[in-house]
């Protein structure tokens, strides 16, 4: 792996946030010489990127939400893609990340700082590598983000998974301590409060049983997760281009806002004017659901075509709060899980909780309350021919597949998406209707980078296809 120069200051760069901290003026070499405060920093700039930049953008395309109709994006919504594609998205894991956040986890021990903080680190590198798990299967994970190891060893997709929950739980250890807790403003998702980080990294173990479809354990680990939206982990952005929403710079500022649009799929789901629908069928709209608020509050309809909306309150405005790991998705793990293990009433009955956080505006900041319906479903609506079965499915079928789209709208724009779509894949009746956007086949997996193919031996062989399902979704 070619992670043997940290340079810290590059992801401020790359993610145009230099100005969520001062005064970066460590040896990029030797990053254990300056006080982990700012290595925390930058390994949350790093997650950032990860998060919610390109990665997020690809994952989005693969999973049916974005097109792209211009130069790359125009190849990745064919799926013409190579290995060269991803080197830099390995790189926002295992450099701008993960390395990072090792070499926070050393310097805090060194300057004798309490269990808090080494757990807001471990979480941290958790969250990168659960991302990579995801996409990429197989990945460096015991020996990854050491500097010295060029060529770390690949764990196997699913001692990964099991070793990422080793991870979790050794972070709530440390966090449940409560001493230690990070310099004011070096911690910038949560400002270091360890109930809070507690409470994420739950959420973060509830989704990667999700991943493995133990639904039992995910529903479980999520009755500790994030259990208010204040708790929620989101990337902070500011007014300045410099810290601006990574969204809000791609669509508003950079000259490849006319490289990708949100598929007519996607926005036909909320859109709720045939004037603007790209099919007014497909409408999730309903006497007791009304879209309008969310269709305004995610999109925007311009010359390019339909776009996430960059103005001031919305989705992808300047200063908006980009989510990483948040209360919704918790409520909506709740939901499933709690469906596929304990039935049809509890599945009910935790959807309506996160029906009642979006009527009361829920993460959609600029939302007219005029515009916002999400009554309580009843049982009955999912009946045969009731509201939400008007095809006839078994009333479980049809309460899954409401809480499956639910999942694909509340997670616009996240990776998530793209796990959700692989792992639901199998379930026809249920599972969100996506369709490829070329040939008969989805998109499986991100590519082992060229970079990585090249200089580490231990790569996977024979290095796995684009639409060669990852280990635990096959």
């Amino acid at each position: 792996m070619k992670n043997t120069i940290l340079l810290i200051l590059s992801i401020f760069l790359l993610a145009s946030c230099e100005s969520l901290v001062d005064d970066l003026n460590q040896d990029p070499n030797n990053p254990t010489s300056t006080s982990y405060q700012y290595i925390l920093t930058g390994a949350e700039v790093g997650n950032i990127v990860l998060q919610t930049g390109e990665v997020a953008r690809k994952a989005a395309i693969f999973g049916g939400q974005y097109t792209g109709i211009d130069r790359q994006h125009l190849g990745f919504s064919e799926y013409a893609v190579t290995t060269s594609d991803f080197n830099s998205e390995w790189n926002n894991v295992y450099v701008d990340v993960v390395v990072n956040a090792r070499a926070a986890e050393e310097a805090a021990r060194e300057e004798g700082i309490g269990a808090a903080t080494i757990g807001i680190t471990q979480v941290i590198r958790a969250h990168a590598l659960g991302t990579a798990a995801s996409l990429w299967g197989d990945i460096p994970f015991d020996e990854s983000g050491f500097p010295d190891i060029e060529a770390p060893s690949f764990e196997e997709q699913e001692s990964a998974y099991s070793k990422l929950q080793d991870l979790l739980d050794l972070a709530i250890d440390n966090l449940s301590d409560g001493t230690g807790r990070p310099t004011s403003g070096a911690e910038i998702y949560l400002d270091g409060d360890p109930v809070a980080w507690t409470e994420v990294a739950y959420t973060l173990k509830a989704r990667y049983y999700m991943h493995t479809r133990e639904y039992d354990k995910a529903y479980e680990a999520a009755q500790n997760g994030i259990s208010t939206p204040t708790n929620s982990l989101l990337a902070p952005h500011g007014n300045a281009q410099e810290n601006a929403n990574l969204n809000y710079s791609f669509f508003a500022v950079e000259v490849r806002q006319s490289d990708v649009i949100t598929s007519d799929f996607m926005a036909s789901l909320i859109a709720p004017d045939a004037a603007v629908s790209p099919d007014i069928a497909n409408y999730r709209g309903n006497d007791k659901t009304d879209e309008t608020g969310r269709y305004n509050y995610l999109f925007t309809l311009n010359s390019f075509g339909i776009q996430p909306n960059t103005s001031s309150g919305a989705y992808a405005g300047q200063d908006a709060s980009a989510p990483l790991v948040t209360y919704a998705e918790n409520t909506l793990i709740l939901a499933e899980s709690g469906f596929r293990t304990a039935g049809f009433d509890t599945g009910l009955n935790h959807l309506n909780e996160h029906r009642v956080y979006l009527a009361s505006g829920g993460y959609m900041s600029n939302a007219d309350p005029a515009d916002l319906q999400y009554d309580a479903y009843d049982a009955s609506d999912f009946d045969s021919g009731g509201l939400e079965n008007a095809d006839g499915i078994s009333s479980d079928d049809a309460l899954l597949r409401e809480i499956l789209e639910e999942r694909y709208i509340t997670l616009f724009g996240q990776v998530e998406v793209f796990n959700d779509t692989r792992r639901t894949e199998d379930e026809a009746s249920v599972r969100v209707p996506i369709t490829p956007n070329t040939g008969t086949q989805l998109p499986q997996r991100f590519l082992y980078p060229n970079s990585e193919i090249d200089r580490n031996p231990n790569v996977p062989k024979p290095v796995p296809g684009f639409f060669e399902a990852t280990p635990v979704n096959q």
